[in-house]
């Protein structure tokens, strides 16, 4: 096999029981170099669970998770810190820390991990906030000052940051609209090209799935039930993806009810 089609990340048969609810149930992906994966799926279905397992935030109950061709659930703590470090992270909300001026979130993995100077960890904020098309005057802003779409791009300024091979992105245009949500997809697209980096994204919007994704994949009781090209996604086919994609109400997905 070529160096160029080993996957940057390769899962194989994972799985994940929280009491008497199996939530993933032997996953199976790969994702190749320098490529978007979107993955797809309702509440409930694994999508969160799935990435939290590849970040090393839970553990899965079985199975294996590779980068780069080693299996990080194998490695000791540091190691497996050392894997962490290389990837960056565009929570659903933000997350950005309240307390802390702009150029601090931007650059608080640099601060944090590697220890640069506090003028170093600023102008490389400053530098990559203009990549995400913010001044550098928003640097001495405080979060709370930014409007959602602001906070968005602020978000994806820290998880490039530290120029990672892996990007995650968790619901990047939830709370924004069509139009800011296409501006933080641009972004997305050119800063995975730039940067040259993997990426898994976790997304309800179909039409962000298919400006960012190069691959799909949708979830469903914790099992893969489609993989192909995002571009597909709204006539793949599969009468699950297809009732999904277009948001019918009839069909085999069926709403269960709490008791």
């Amino acid at each position: 096999m070529s160096e160029a089609a080993v996957p940057k990340i390769r899962i194989r048969g994972l799985s994940k029981r929280f009491g008497d609810k199996l939530v993933l149930d032997g996953i199976d992906l790969d994702v190749m170099p320098r490529t978007s994966m979107v993955v797809i799926g309702g509440s409930g279905s694994g999508k969160s669970v799935l990435l939290k397992c590849i970040l090393g935030l839970i553990e899965p109950d079985t199975g294996s998770i590779e980068i780069d061709g080693t299996n990080v659930l194998a490695l000791d703590r540091a190691a497996r810190e050392a894997v962490r470090a290389q990837i960056g992270m565009l929570f659903q909300n933000g997350a950005l820390f309240d307390s802390l001026p702009v150029w601090e979130n931007v650059a608080f993995g640099l601060l944090a991990r590697r220890m640069v100077s506090r003028g170093e960890a600023k102008a490389r904020a400053v530098a990559v906030m203009a990549q995400v098309g913010l001044a550098a005057s928003v640097g001495d802003l405080w979060p709370a000052e930014l409007s959602g779409g602001m906070q968005k791009r602020v978000g994806l300024a820290r998880a490039i940051a530290a120029e990672p091979a892996v990007l995650f992105f968790d619901e990047p245009t939830t709370g924004l609209d069509p139009i800011m949500g296409a501006v933080i997809d641009g972004l997305i697209v050119d800063c995975v090209k730039n940067l040259g980096s993997t990426a898994i994204a976790i997304t309800h919007d179909m039409a962000s799935a298919r400006r960012i994704g190069d691959r799909a994949a949708m979830l469903f009781h914790g099992r893969i039930v489609w993989q192909g090209a995002a571009l597909e996604l709204m006539e793949s086919g599969n009468a699950m993806v297809d009732q999904f994609t277009h948001g019918r109400r009839e069909g085999p997905i069926q709403m269960e009810l709490r008791k």
